[in-house]
């Protein structure tokens, strides 16, 4: 796979080609922790309002198949950038998330490399100016920040991955690549004003605008005239006070006793490993709040376009990071049907809203159903800018599906999470083949089979079932292990008394 190149071409450089003006603008949107049954595009009965958002689904292709490389944010923001799979840099968990369980977690590498290619250096390569506004979260340090990786304009991209400095999600920020604005100021309206901003600046183009906004992201803070706006709608609605919560495993804190010397790998493990709350329903007024607050500014996007006259020369892509926060801090939102949430290799956890818009080449309201990926993105994009790179990567170009004139062949997606998730997610790895997916834990190896066409919930476990299709499932994604040249779980150190 990884030795397939994607597209093979030699980089002109010349006035020629950066004068090029057949090439499309593209907007990036990437909302942060956002879960695929929040928006009204994939769910028309969310308790969210988010127009906006399903006006562009409906403009363009809305994958109902769409996915994070990583149920948590970082490995998948490198997927974005750089079309490969995290697993190969060892970057499979947040920066720097190494809290351990019952096993160390894998060896975790804490900020991209400077010798990836990202999408922002293909683009600006070839005569695009290059803009991000908002989360990056890719490395602690300076160098490792969005001005060193090709992009020529950075608002507010830095280590951290939510905005905990200043005012949090109100200015003054505290955060050393965003001036604070008035006081009061709030983040989504500001990084939209930034972005409006370049396009302005640049609407004769080509241009690139990464637009990933801090939102929905905890802390959980919202106006407060949208708070309670929400909160009388979950009164209005007779869901106020009802039960919004039941109980999902997790991996910590832990219960009963381990005997990792067993002979048998079940025998090994805490045998009771507790439950957690998971929201199972969606009435949680400031979420909703802070929901519209960022949909509102993905209007305003939108509208900016549109009045400058440049809307059908403009690509938009949209998606998140990784699944929505149900099981931990502060549970905001539920995504069932899906199980799991943020930090699960379940469909909660790495399912998103994917939704891309290629004026004049996809048709308005055109739906897919084949699995898709963030690793997709750089090949998508690339071609359709029509900038080509002779270095090898995992994504593949989904210009066939947008353009109606085919399918992929891809056999299979890959997950690899070996770490305890703050969610209370399993360390797992994960391969979805057509409907089926296969779980692999890697506490014990134990193996979950599931038809995600019948079961979208992952509640009715085939494995037992289905034994042959475990056994081709597990042997390809064992050898997918072995090519990216995946971590797993490290024993702990024994205690030992001093001297």
């Amino acid at each position: 796979m990884f030795e397939r190149i994607c597209f093979i071409f030699f980089i002109l450089f010349g006035t020629s080609l950066i004068a090029d003006e057949g090439r499309p603008n593209i907007l990036f949107i990437l909302v942060d922790d956002l879960g695929y049954m929040d928006v009204g595009a994939n769910n028309p009965d969310t308790f969210y309002e988010t127009p906006h958002i399903d006006a562009l689904a409906a403009s363009g292709m809305r994958f109902t198949d769409g996915y994070a490389a990583n149920p948590v944010c970082s490995p998948t923001r490198y997927s974005v950038m750089t079309g490969k799979y995290p697993s190969r840099v060892d970057a499979t968990n947040f920066f720097p998330g190494k809290r351990e369980g019952m096993f160390k977690p894998a060896p975790l590498a804490e900020f991209m490399p400077l010798e990836e290619i990202t999408i922002a250096e293909g683009l600006k390569n070839a005569g695009y100016k290059t803009f991000f506004a908002g989360k990056w979260h890719l490395g602690p340090e300076e160098e490792h920040w969005p001005e060193y990786h090709g992009f020529d304009i950075n608002k507010g991209g830095w280590k951290h991955g939510g905005p905990w400095n200043g005012g949090q999600y109100f200015s003054p920020y505290g955060n050393p690549r965003l001036e604070d604005g008035p006081e009061g100021e709030h983040l989504p309206d500001r990084l939209t004003n930034e972005t409006i901003d370049f396009i302005d600046a640049n609407k004769n183009g080509p241009f690139f605008a990464f637009l990933s906004f801090y939102s929905v992201h905890t802390p959980l803070m919202a106006p407060e005239y949208l708070v309670d706006k929400y909160k009388e709608k979950a009164k209005r609605l007779g869901i106020a006070d009802l039960e919004a919560f039941s109980t999902e495993e997790q991996v910590w804190p832990r219960t009963g006793v381990a005997n990792p010397n067993a002979s048998n790998p079940r025998s090994r493990v805490y045998r009771d490993p507790g439950s957690r709350r998971v929201r199972i329903l969606q009435n949680h007024a400031v979420y909703a709040a802070m929901m519209e607050a960022m949909d509102r500014n993905v209007g305003r996007l939108l509208a900016k376009l549109e009045e400058l006259g440049i809307e059908d020369d403009t690509i938009i892509c949209f998606t998140s990071d990784n699944g929505g926060l149900s099981t931990s801090e502060g549970h905001p939102t539920s995504n069932l049907p899906l199980r799991g949430g943020k930090g699960w290799t379940y469909e909660g956890g790495i399912r998103e809203p994917f939704f891309i818009r290629w004026p004049g080449v996809t048709q308005p309201g055109s739906v897919s159903a084949t699995p898709v990926c963030s690793i997709d993105f750089f090949p998508t994009l690339l071609e359709m800018a029509n900038v080509k790179t002779d270095h090898a990567i995992d994504g593949e170009s989904l210009v066939p599906l947008l353009s109606g004139e085919g399918e992929l062949e891809r056999e299979a997606l890959y997950w690899h999470y070996p770490h305890y998730s703050n969610q209370g997610g399993i360390p797992s790895g994960a391969i979805r083949m057509g409907d089926w997916k296969l779980i692999e834990r890697y506490e014990d190896g134990r193996i979950h089979l599931y038809n995600l066409v019948e079961d979208i919930g992952e509640l009715n476990d085939l494995a037992e079932a289905y034994p042959e299709k475990v056994d081709t499932m597990r042997k390809k994604l064992h050898a997918w292990y072995k090519e990216v040249d995946a971590k797993f779980l490290r024993p702990k150190d024994p205690w030992l008394p001093e001297g």
